[in-house]
């Protein structure tokens, strides 16, 4: 397991990115419960934000493409909404300790 950062580093409504081994993930935490996934919009290939740490819509209730709009379920990666409606975010066993917020790439 490879340790993404400390409990306290990621609030409840927000998320944030990550690169490890040249690989872009991202944790969010939605209703207590931290989900990580690859940065990579299923549409294109590409990584997911604009601005560090921005994957979240204005509502923090979705995650969001940043370059074409695409909206996200955050606890399945489910695409509800845009060009990739259907397909899914590559998601990352990921599990929280009191030692800090963990994935299995």
């Amino acid at each position: 397991m490879i340790r993404l950062c400390a409990v306290d580093e990621l609030a409840e409504g927000q998320s944030r990115g990550f690169e490890i081994d040249n690989e872009k993930l991202f944790a969010v935490r939605k209703d207590g419960q931290v989900y990580a996934y690859r940065n990579r919009c299923p549409h294109r290939g590409i990584a997911l934000e604009w601005l560090p740490d921005q994957f979240l819509d204005h509502s923090a209730s979705l995650i969001q493409c940043a370059t074409h709009g695409a909206l996200f379920l955050i606890d399945s990666g489910e695409c509800v909404a845009g060009p990739c409606a259907g397909k899914t975010l590559d998601a990352l066993p990921c599990a929280e300790t009191p030692d800090g917020i963990w994935i299995t790439p």
